[in-house]
């Protein structure tokens, strides 16, 4: 406990400062901790990080995240090739690898690489998104998914008794998962009452409940993964806490919705 409390102070006297600068820096620290994040997704699955499959899963990813519209004021938008034809193109060439390499490389391989840079790169780009549109809804979502977790692990250690996925991750109870809603409620409203968001009251619970139950399932799938691979934690970069998955599968799953609801208000 002392490990992670220390890990947990370390990283937010790290991360909080570069999310309120914003601008390039942000933009290079979130380039750096999602690489490492799809770095320990092929970890996972036993690819080589130093592959070729690897490299072109990091360039997809790198391209899922680059603010096309900042090119937008030198480039005539309709030259751009679009992040659809990226993917393509990159499914086109991670398909004839495996032929290059007699299918030493598979296609479930090259399934898994594409699928976990678009999770990774388009969760992390709406982390750059949401940044860059509002910096109130970046503390609102760190805010849900912290009081999230405190409140499932406190209902669930003091009224837990029914196991909300026992095959995917053991300790997690139904109680805990709906003490964690209402935490994250009381907190969204404490939240709305200091720094308001663009909604009224009624539409912040609404947002509140749906981010929170979408954060439970980011965790769920991530937990999915590590059993699915058997490995404890996604990495072990954050002592006491595992690695970068561990720490945003959450946000990874709540941001976009958060960017929709705040792009619906604009």
């Amino acid at each position: 406990m002392k490990q992670r409390t220390i890990t947990a102070v370390v990283a937010a006297l790290i991360f909080l400062p570069i999310v309120m600068t914003g601008g390039i820096p942000f933009r290079i620290f979130i380039y750096i901790i999602a690489s490492i994040a799809l770095l320990e997704l092929v970890r996972m699955k036993k690819i080589s990080r130093y592959s070729v499959p690897s490299g072109l899963g990091l360039l997809l990813m790198w391209a899922l995240m680059f603010p096309y519209r900042d090119l937008g004021a030198y480039m005539n938008p309709e030259d751009l090739i679009t992040k659809s034809e990226i993917t393509l193109l990159a499914v086109l060439v991670l398909l004839s690898y495996t032929v290059l390499v007699k299918n030493r490389f598979t296609f479930d391989d090259a399934g898994f690489l594409l699928l976990s840079a678009i999770y990774i790169g388009m969760g992390f780009n709406y982390l750059i998104e949401t940044r860059e549109a509002d910096l109130s809804y970046i503390f609102f979502a760190l805010f849900v998914v912290w009081s999230t977790d405190t409140g499932a692990y406190v209902f669930g250690r003091t009224f837990g008794k029914h196991k909300l996925w026992p095959q995917i991750s053991p300790k997690k109870t139904i109680e805990g998962s709906v003490g964690g809603i209402l935490l994250a409620v009381l907190v969204a409203i404490i939240f709305q009452l200091i720094a308001p968001l663009n909604h009224s009251l009624f539409i912040v619970i609404l947002v509140t409940i749906l981010v929170s139950i979408a954060g439970q399932i980011g965790d769920l799938v991530e937990s999915a993964f590590k059993r699915h691979y058997a490995v404890k934690d996604s990495g072990k970069i954050l002592p006491g806490h595992g690695g970068v998955l561990d720490r945003f599968d959450s946000l990874i799953f709540i941001l976009p919705i958060l960017h929709l609801i705040n792009f619906i208000s604009i």
